[in-house]
């Protein structure tokens, strides 16, 4: 099962360029060439750069476009991650969307880093949540991967997890299991709980995978682990920040989600800049 394809690299630049870039075709000559470079103005983690390509490619299949650092590459202040070369209308046209896609993704990639730099060595897995940007969930998903960390499900359609709202409905939790591995072999399981007691619920019921352990504190994380039966694993979820990252994984549980990685990474600055012809 398969979600649908949309391309975000057509839709960014419909939304930028619309029927054409007037600016570059009223101020540029033109037969005007140019090289160009893509640049890193601060440190960090980059990604997005095959959305840029594909920008590039899209906008004048007859530019000669040159990755050089690729995605999950840690970069300084100058370093070129990509150089350009051909008609100057066509550089500065792609320019806007080619940055966007970088600077949007590289955010992410560096803060995933960030997150993974402080969990490091206590052999705790750092996931991605669907608080992603609407359309853009592949390129944060592969943003996150860049950054070291680990997708959890792409979508509704890869994975169960049933959280408090599906829980109030009533569900007969056994029977749908049992349901699922006959039309759905292979597709993992996640519970959803508050609280020890829940826990304690759940850690009997055959089929469960994981179990997601939802806002609590470093002490009843422990306590939930320490219920840990042969082929359950535990994530943790919510409240959890750099501040807090590393104390949450000392606990033992095997995952950490964090939604902020796709929801509040910051851009980071690059620039395009011509460096003649």
């Amino acid at each position: 099962m398969s979600a649908p394809v949309f391309d975000p690299v057509d839709i960014a630049l419909a939304e930028d360029v619309g029927p054409g870039d007037l600016t570059s075709q009223l101020f540029i000559p033109e037969q005007h060439v140019s090289k160009a470079r893509i640049f890193a103005k601060e440190n960090c983690v980059v990604a997005g750069t095959q959305a840029a390509i594909e920008t590039y490619q899209k906008v004048d299949p007859s530019l000669e476009v040159t990755r050089l650092k690729g995605d999950g590459t840690p970069l300084t202040p100058g370093d070129t991650v990509i150089r350009l070369q051909g008609p100057t209308r066509s550089i500065l046209t792609g320019e806007r969307v080619a940055l966007n896609f970088i600077q949007r993704l590289s955010g992410v990639a560096t803060l995933t880093a960030q997150f993974v730099d402080a969990v490091r060595g206590t052999g705790v897995e750092i996931l991605d949540t669907r608080k992603t940007t609407p359309g853009l969930r592949a390129l944060e998903k592969a943003a996150v991967k860049a950054g070291g960390g680990r997708n959890h499900r792409m979508g509704l359609y890869d994975a169960v997890m049933v959280k408090d709202n599906h829980l109030l409905a009533g569900p007969k939790i056994e029977a749908a299991i049992v349901a699922l591995r006959e039309a759905h072999p292979g597709i993992p399981v996640e519970l959803e709980a508050d609280s020890i007691d829940q826990v304690r619920a759940f850690i009997d019921i055959a089929g469960v995978d994981v179990i997601l352990l939802d806002n609590m504190s470093p002490k009843d994380l422990r306590a939930c682990v320490s219920l840990r039966k042969s082929g359950i694993k535990f994530e943790a979820s919510g409240g959890v920040s750099l501040q807090t990252v590393r104390e949450i994984a000392e606990t033992g549980v095997d995952f950490i989600s964090v939604g902020q990685l796709t929801h509040s990474a910051r851009a980071i600055d690059f620039s395009l800049e011509l460096i003649g012809a």
